[in-house]
């Protein structure tokens, strides 16, 4: 490996943070367009998409750090965003051009050798918008294009040479509660994305657009409507405001030209304001790249009640297993329950779930259907107060996790130990206001008793089904996972500011470096010239800052864990 002689530390951004929107490169950037071919194959040293790849397994095949030499990983440039709350993007590098987004609708290019800025957009909001989630999740990749999706309901193409805007499409009305924080999934010529606003009682869906024109191609909703599959599940009008919002990136399958898009929850939160079993929230779906069609789904659990959102995008992992080798869709899900589904042409086949926290709301599970039943003492509902574990964040949010294709093993950031107290709300829907339906200032936290942790970071052996280490925090965990052919696993998440490395086989804890704030962001690998990087971004806020809240005030404690956003960038460094 060639050595890493100097450590760069940007300040530009101190200083860019001040202009409106774009300041060009003072002389072109020399761009490797980005292909469908290079899509569906893309190269050990870049990361072109949000998880590395289509499947979404948050690997990267570079092997220069590995067990051995990563105690030499240290920081060879570092650059601040210039502004506050939850930094969640990865890196997304193509050719030595790195891309990042951060809150407030920032996308910075920067040379991923040096750091140096290249350009900066900013996108100007309205003053009226309510930031539910002031974050965004990263940009999409398509020719000479970047793409972003933003929190007033927007999708913009800029130009990745020079980052002015090519175009820009409205995609909803962000007054009536709709917006968007995922990093758009680009496939066959179009980009895709999903509405958030489940809490302000929207009706979601993934839209379609092309690449090129920003048209829209296809617009496919999450709740269906009167005379389509599954309306019946719904009463009255719910359907209406029913939510089942999408805000994470879907993955894509090119075999069964099939993208997979998990679902939040339904809106408001008590199942009993919105009787029956509410499709398609909590679920994945199975929708044609094409034409947006619904081919399959798998409701994880009926009547949410619980605030699970499953809207991470299942993993798609070959599982060998009972001798065969089921095309899989793997999802640590919010509900505390491990879930192997099967994917096909026709549809999407339930395989096997386990918990992998501790789970008090199921008391079965159908071994055809996978289909839940619940503990009614367990489930949310108007004027009582009802106590549940794992508790509204579930046993994993957001943070996606991770599959080494080496090891077989998945990697899960989970948080076990953690309950909630909801007490159901009677609630009148109004357009762009939350519509949560509970009691908020009885919503609390709580850890079970005797409890020493809360944070985990679990590998299970997927061809096996089991659980084979374990790593545990004292406090939560929000770190995204990613791991690599080098045989480790890298994670943040947690509130002392530590970025981690683990021996991918035994959950040694190889390496840890303290950052500025908490790292949320989304870890990424690359290599330029022969060298290899590992990429995150730290910036605490947002949910994980939210649960510290809470957690504060049920153990009577103050943690101040600093804000600002830093993107570290680490090297083997002699």
């Amino acid at each position: 490996m060639r050595p890493i002689r100097r450590l760069a530390i940007s300040c530009a951004a101190l200083l860019l943070g001040l202009l409106p929107a774009v300041l060009a490169a003072q002389s072109p950037v020399s761009y490797n367009p980005v292909t469908d071919r290079r899509l569906l194959n893309p190269e050990p040293h870049n990361w072109l998409m949000y998880r590395g790849n289509y499947h979404g397994w948050g690997y990267s095949p570079l092997d220069q750090i590995a067990p051995h030499n990563v105690k030499k990983l240290a920081p060879v440039w570092a650059f601040s965003s210039g502004v506050t709350e939850g930094h969640q993007s990865p890196p997304i590098v193509n050719n030595g051009v790195m891309f990042i987004t951060t809150p407030q609708q920032q996308v910075i290019a920067l040379n991923a050798k040096s750091g140096d800025p290249l350009w900066r957009y900013k996108k100007e909001l309205p003053e009226d918008l309510l930031q539910l989630h002031p974050t965004n999740r990263g940009v999409g990749l398509y020719e000479d294009k970047v793409y972003i999706a933003t929190v007033d309901a927007h999708l913009v193409a800029l130009d990745a040479a020079t980052g002015k805007v090519i175009w820009d499409t409205t995609v909803d009305d962000y007054k009536k509660g709709y917006y968007s924080t995922l990093a758009p999934l680009v496939a066959k010529g179009r980009v895709i994305i999903g509405m958030s606003g489940g809490e302000l009682g929207i009706r979601s869906y993934v839209a379609a657009f092309d690449a090129r024109s920003g048209q829209e191609v296809w617009r496919t909703y999450t709740i269906p409507g009167p005379g389509e599959p599954g309306h019946d599940t719904w009463t009255g009008d719910t359907w209406k405001t029913g939510g089942a919002s999408v805000w994470l990136t879907g993955h894509y399958d090119p075999d069964l030209n099939l993208t997979y898009w998990g679902t939040g929850n339904a809106a408001p939160w008590p199942g009993d304001m919105h009787p029956g079993d509410n499709l398609y929230t909590s679920s994945v779906v199975a929708l044609d790249a094409d034409t947006g069609k619904i081919k399959g789904h798998h409701q994880y659990h009926w009547n949410d009640s619980w605030d699970w959102d499953e809207v991470s995008t299942p993993l798609l992992i070959d599982v060998r297993r009972d001798g065969r080798t089921i095309r899989s869709l793997v999802h640590p899900g919010r509900n505390g329950y491990l879930w192997l589904l099967e994917r096909r042409a026709d549809g999407i086949g339930f395989v096997d779930a386990k918990p992998y926290v501790r789970q008090e709301v199921f008391t079965s599970i159908d071994p055809k259907t996978g289909r839940p039943s619940y503990d009614p003492e367990r489930k949310p509902q108007l004027g009582r107060a009802t106590t549940f574990c794992p508790g509204l964040w579930g046993g994993k949010d957001w943070p996606p996790a991770a599959y080494n294709p080496k090891t077989g093993y998945l990697y899960i950031p989970a948080n076990e130990n953690l309950c909630s107290t909801l007490v159901g709300k009677e609630q009148p829907y109004e357009p762009g206001k939350l519509y949560l339906g509970i009691d908020r200032p009885k919503t609390t936290m709580s850890m079970r008793q005797g409890a020493t942790h809360i944070g985990e970071l679990q590998a299970w052996d997927m061809s096996r089904g089991q659980r084979v280490w374990t790593h545990t925090f004292r406090y939560m965990n929000w770190g995204p996972v990613l791991t690599t052919g080098g045989g480790l696993v890298f994670l943040g998440g947690t509130n002392d500011r530590h970025f981690r490395a683990f021996d991918a086989k035994t959950g040694s804890l190889l390496w840890e470096f303290k950052t500025n704030s908490g790292v949320t962001g989304v870890p990424s690998s690359f290599a330029v010239d022969g060298v290899q990087y590992i990429a995150v971004q730290s910036g605490w806020g947002v949910d994980a800052q939210r649960m510290q809240g809470r957690l504060d005030t049920f153990l009577g404690t103050k943690t101040d864990v600093p804000q600002g956003g830093v993107l570290w960038v680490f090297a083997i460094r002699d």
